[in-house]
């Protein structure tokens, strides 16, 4: 039996992957959270074999609390579960120690494999993502774009407000805007529907 935490800080997603693995006779759901808290709360608390987890979480990114959960359950596995699909957020995550990497357009087939290899202690990421990992990370990018930009960008093109991505990267609305205008200056950029094109163009997003 493979022992399963969800955590997302939208209780529709977490809903639906509680919906889609209960019928698995191999999966049991052992708990789920909402903050980055939850992540190490649950893993030192249950120690899961798996934790599902999105990266855009309130209190810390999943790409900081991966290490956490590491310390709190070193046996527990991370998939992240997220809408980042960038070739730059795959390997930092992957990086970061987690072990599968799944985008939350994926099938519901994907997120079960993802979960099944992943408990026998393989990597797995998304296939339809596997292709981002080839090119080179975010060859487009101009060197001048600086990381945090770079997380702005791809958070833009998949069409968060500048008052959410202040909240999602725990930065100020007004630092935001900065942001933008500076990533829109630096890539001669006019409107959300070009810098949508680019992000698609350079591996930022998945396509729609």
């Amino acid at each position: 039996m493979i022992g399963i935490a969800i955590v997302d800080d939208h209780a529709l997603v977490r809903t639906g992957i509680r919906t889609l693995l209960a019928p698995e006779k191999d999966i049991e759901i052992l708990g789920e959270g909402d903050t980055a808290e939850d992540a190490v709360a649950l893993a030192r608390r249950l120690q899961p074999d798996v934790i599902l987890l999105d990266l855009l979480l309130p209190g810390a990114s999943g790409f900081d609390v991966i290490p956490r959960i590491a310390e709190a359950s070193p046996a527990t596995k991370v998939v992240v579960c997220t809408a980042m699909t960038s070739a730059g957020s795959i390997r930092r995550a992957l990086s970061a120690g987690a072990a599968g990497y799944v985008g939350k357009r994926a099938s519901n087939g994907e997120l079960v494999e993802a979960t099944r290899r992943v408990a026998r202690g393989e990597r797995y990421v998304d296939p339809s993502l596997g292709a981002n990992l080839v090119a080179p990370l975010d060859a487009g990018l101009p060197e001048s774009i600086s990381d945090r930009e770079r997380d702005v960008l791809q958070l833009l093109a998949l069409g968060y407000t500048n008052h959410e991505i202040a909240k999602m990267l725990y930065i100020s609305v007004r630092t935001v805007d900065t942001h933008r205008a500076h990533i829109m200056r630096k890539l001669d950029l006019h409107s959300r529907a070009e810098l949508v094109m680019f992000a698609l163009a350079n591996g930022l997003i998945g396509p729609t």
